[in-house]
C-alpha cells in the first residue's frame, strides 16, 4: 500500500492543476445557461419526416425568422429552444411542419419568463452554497468530542475545500463543454453537484471516522499523526474505491444505453463521482495532515 502522507505534494498538486484549470474555465468562458435559468421557450416533438436537424433548422428559419436551437435526442425525436415565442406562433409552426413533413407528436412545450429564470439561478447558487457550509458545519459537530491534536472544526474546514474540489472540476469541464461543443446546464446540472456532494462527503466521512477512532486508540501513547492518517486510508481505501465502483458501472451504463437528454446529466455525476472519490482519499486527509503539520511547528 503507498505512503499517501509521503507522496501528499503530488496528489495535492495535482487537485491544485485541476481546480485552478477549472476555475480558469469558468471565469474565461462561463456557461450557457439553460432555458430553465434564462427563460425562454422549450419545445419537444417527434416527427419521422424529418431527416436531420439542418433540415428542421432550415424550415424554421423559412417559416418565421427567430433565434433558435435544434438538438436531435435520438431517432426522429427533436427539442428546440427558443429564446421566445408565443402561443400563435407555436401554433404556426405546428401547422408548417406538419405541411412539410407530415404528423407531428408533441411532448413538451414550455415557456419561462426571465425573472423566474433569474430567480432560479439565484436559489440554485444558494442551494449549492448552503448545502457546502451545511455539510462542513455538520462534519465540525459530529467530530466535536476528538479535540486533540486535531481540532473538529478542522475536519469541516478541510471537508469544505474538498468539496469545492469536487464540484469545480465538474463545473470547469461543463463550461469547456458549453463553450465548444454548446452544451447548456439547467437546474439538472445543479441537483448533480448537490448528489455529487452528497456522495463525496460520505465517502470523506468514513475516512475522518477511521482517523478519529485511530487517534482514540492512540490517546495517552506516543504516535506520528502521519502514521496514524496513512493507516486509515490503508483501512479504509478498498472499501471507498468498491463503492464507487458500483456507482460507476451504473453511471456508464446509463451513459452508454440511457436517454441522450440525461447524457450530461450523468456524465457530471460520474466525473464528480471520480473526482470525490480521489478526494477523499488523495487531498481531505493529506490536507489535514498539512494543516495540523503547519499549525504545530508554528506553535513549536
Amino acid at each position: 500500500m503507498m505512503n499517501v502522507i509521503l507522496r501528499r505534494k503530488w496528489f495535492l498538486g495535482f487537485s491544485g492543476i485541476l481546480v485552478a484549470a477549472s476555475i480558469v474555465c469558468v471565469v474565461v468562458f462561463g456557461f450557457r445557461a439553460g432555458i430553465d435559468l434564462k427563460g425562454g421557450t422549450r419545445w419537444e416533438f417527434s416527427a419521422a419526416g424529418i431527416e436531420n436537424e439542418g433540415v428542421l433548422l432550415v424550415a424554421i428559419k423559412e417559416i418565421a425568422s427567430k433565434d433558435v436551437l435544434v438538438n436531435r435526442t435520438g431517432g426522429s425525436n427533436f427539442i428546440l429552444r427558443f429564446s421566445d415565442i408565443s402561443e400563435s406562433e407555436h401554433q404556426e409552426y405546428v401547422i408548417e411542419l406538419t405541411k412539410r413533413f407530415g404528423p407531428i407528436d408533441e411532448k413538451q412545450f414550455s415557456s419561462i419568463g426571465p425573472a423566474v429564470g433569474m430567480e432560479l439561478r439565484k436559489k440554485s447558487i444558494w442551494a449549492v452554497v448552503a448545502v457546502l457550509f451545511g455539510i462542513s458545519l455538520y462534519v465540525a459537530w459530529a467530530f466535536r468530542k476528538v479535540s486533540r491534536p486535531i481540532r473538529s472544526w478542522k475536519y469541516g474546514a478541510v471537508t469544505l475545500v474538498s468539496l469545492f474540489h469536487d464540484v469545480a472540476i465538474p463545473a470547469g469541464m461543463l463550461a469547456v463543454l458549453g463553450r465548444f461543443g454548446g452544451v447548456e446546464i439547467d437546474t439538472n446540472f445543479i441537483v448533480a453537484l448537490l448528489v455529487v456532494m452528497g456522495f463525496s462527503v460520505h465517502d470523506t466521512i468514513v475516512v475522518f471516522d477511521r482517523i478519529r477512532e485511530n487517534i482514540l486508540i492512540m490517546k495517552g501513547k506516543q504516535f506520528a499523526l502521519s502514521d496514524v492518517i496513512n493507516k486509515s486510508i490503508k483501512e479504509t481505501m478498498r472499501r471507498s474505491i468498491n463503492t464507487s465502483l458500483t456507482l460507476i458501472l451504473v453511471l456508464l451504463a446509463l451513459i452508454i444505453f440511457g436517454p441522450q437528454t440525461l447524457f450530461y446529466f450523468v456524465l457530471t455525476i460520474l466525473v464528480g463521482t471520480v473526482f470525490g472519490t480521489y478526494s477523499s482519499i488523495f487531498v481531505a486527509s493529506p490536507l489535514l495532515y498539512v494543516w495540523e503539520r503547519a499549525v504545530s511547528k508554528k506553535s513549536a
